[in-house]
């Protein structure tokens, strides 16, 4: 039985206020401590305790929530929730009954109790929230022990979509275009305000485009030009509970950064009360959600804002708040290879053409930990110029997604007209002359990983040949990644020494447009090069040999 290193206090908790349609979590509004409560296994609900009096200050009130089945416990926050209101948002892994007691200096809170009844999950695509297997430590995987393939795409400003209106509409059309092509996690900031480089003058053209510079936005009271510090904006984190439900609906996983330092925001200083207290909250709010990762702050030592001894309290912090243990990270590898026993899982970011190695040597350098790439300068053009990096051609920047997955990494896409200010939630729905992204490239990468479990893969550069070697011993498969000008790569070599091959088949994966070669029997051939490989200069393309039988 897998064990898993971060999963086995798994009550899980939930959302809040009725949304509109699938972003509807179930209320229960006062509940009576002979009631039972029951939801499915994974299931946000939130449980709203009112208080007939007027508390002065109160974020700074302590109400923790002691939840037991009997053999297991779990101290649960509340959070605040404007009009005399707590919260307490709950979920579980666990199936069968649980009781739970409050306990808080304000009386209206202490003693609460009441009981919930958790049954199995029937929703055949949910699988809990992502955590460590100890028996594979660079993979991540689903509390159901199925593996999670990370494939990230980056919507910073997701936030913004929808705020100040009656529903979430745009944001569920984004977020079904994601799930139809099969992303499943958005890395995405808690709050931004704006891009400090130059924007494209068409941008002006398209302000339904613009979600940059927004006053009417912002989790604290004020406006970012204007801070008020004294409180929290409730009215920002409902709407934004209305995001985090929907996208658990659609079993999209948020890469939740805190904080962002070069997007313009006028954050209160590091770890005064309002900067403890804005931190707090989000980790009280959101954690009971299983789609949910948390990364302390996006380009977390870029500015000089923060330093690594302020991360460091950060992730502690989140760790003591946090009683469903979601994973940490930090988006900055200094940090994450200066503090690897701190994180989770370590975070990349690596612009170099070198990517292939850079991904391998951490990799290397972290055996038991799983290597994310959340940014390697590959942002596919739009019909803005957002941000160019290093790579915008649709076909380059995929390769780069692959050359980090033949690492034996995960990864991150970027569309330059969804990442940052710029954001398109309906491209294809767009005038002919914009430019469309290239979603469907992922849609392929996930149909190939369908056949071949990921992780059961590691790279192994001393078969790399003039492609990209994953072996998968397990399954008895061999991967080789070959771009498109290259004329030839084999495994013979690998083969012949490693593997014993009479029922060996091979085919060839167009990583274009997702086809599959037919199975043919796997031939040894001397001078195979003489062969010309398939879809050469157009496409870059996948060997793929099966029914490989190792040697020892």
């Amino acid at each position: 039985m897998i064990t898993y290193l971060k999963t086995l206090s798994t009550f899980c908790f939930a959302l809040l206020l009725p949304f509109i349609g699938s972003s509807q979590s179930k209320i229960f509004e006062n509940p009576k401590a002979n009631t039972v409560i029951e939801c499915q296994q994974w299931e946000v609900i939130d449980l709203i305790f009112p208080v007939n009096k007027k508390v002065k200050a109160p974020f700074e009130v302590t109400a923790t929530a002691e939840v037991t089945d009997g053999t297991r416990t779990q101290q649960i926050p509340l959070f605040y929730n404007d009009n005399g209101t707590w919260v307490l948002r709950y979920s579980s892994a666990i199936i069968g009954e649980k009781s739970f007691v409050i306990t808080s200096e304000l009386k209206g809170l202490n003693g609460k109790k009441g009981k919930i009844s958790i049954s199995e999950n029937k929703k055949a695509e949910r699988h809990g929230g992502i955590v460590l297997n100890e028996n594979n430590p660079q993979h991540l995987f689903y509390e159901d022990g199925s593996h999670y393939f990370n494939l990230a795409f980056e919507c910073d400003w997701l936030f913004a979509l929808d705020y100040g209106e009656k529903d979430i509409a745009k944001t569920k059309h984004l977020l079904s275009l994601i799930n139809e092509y099969r992303f499943n996690q958005v890395v995405m900031n808690v709050y931004s305000y704006d891009v400090s480089w130059p924007k494209d003058k068409r941008l002006a053209e398209h302000p339904e485009h613009e979600y940059g510079g927004r006053e009417d936005i912002f989790p604290f009271l004020g406006s970012n030009s204007k801070p008020d510090y004294s409180s929290l904006n409730i009215d920002f984190f409902k709407h934004f509970d209305k995001v985090i439900s929907e996208m658990h609906d659609q079993e999209i996983v948020s890469h939740l950064m805190i904080y962002v330092w070069n997007k313009l925001v006028s954050w209160p200083e590091m770890e005064s009360e309002a900067d403890n207290r804005y931190y707090d909250y989000v980790i009280k709010r959101y954690q009971a959600f299983p789609n949910i990762v948390w990364d302390v702050s996006k380009e977390a030592l870029h500015k000089t804002r923060a330093t690594a001894g302020y991360i460091s309290e950060r992730i502690e912090r989140t760790r003591n708040l946090d009683s469903y243990d979601r994973l940490v990270s930090v988006h900055d590898y200094g940090f994450c290879r200066n503090h690897a026993d701190e994180v989770d899982f370590i975070s990349m970011q690596n612009w170099q053409h070198t990517l292939y190695q850079n991904m391998l040597n951490a990799r290397n350098d972290f055996p038991n930990k799983p290597i994310f790439n959340i940014e390697h300068g590959g942002y596919e053009e739009s019909p803005y110029v957002v941000f160019p990096g290093a790579y915008a051609n649709a076909e380059v920047c995929l390769r780069r997604n692959y050359m980090c997955l033949f690492a034996g990494g995960y990864t991150t896409y970027y569309w330059q007209g969804a990442s940052w200010n710029a954001l398109i939630h309906n491209p294809f729905e767009q005038p002919d002359d914009f430019e469309k992204p290239h979603f469907e490239y992922f849609t392929h990468m996930q149909k190939l990983f369908d056949t071949a479990p990921f992780e059961n893969f590691e790279p192994n550069a001393r078969y790399n040949g003039s492609g990209y070697n994953l072996t998968n011993k397990k399954d008895g498969i061999i991967m080789m990644y070959t771009p498109k000008e290259n004329h030839y790569t084999s495994a013979k070599v690998q083969i012949s020494k490693e593997f014993n091959y009479e029922n060996a088949t091979q085919q060839w994966f167009n990583t274009i447009t997702g086809e599959f070669t037919p199975k043919e029997k796997y031939k040894m051939v001397e001078l195979g090069f003489w062969d010309f490989r398939p879809w050469r200069y157009e496409a870059d393309a996948i060997l793929i040999i099966r029914n490989l039988k190792p040697k020892n």
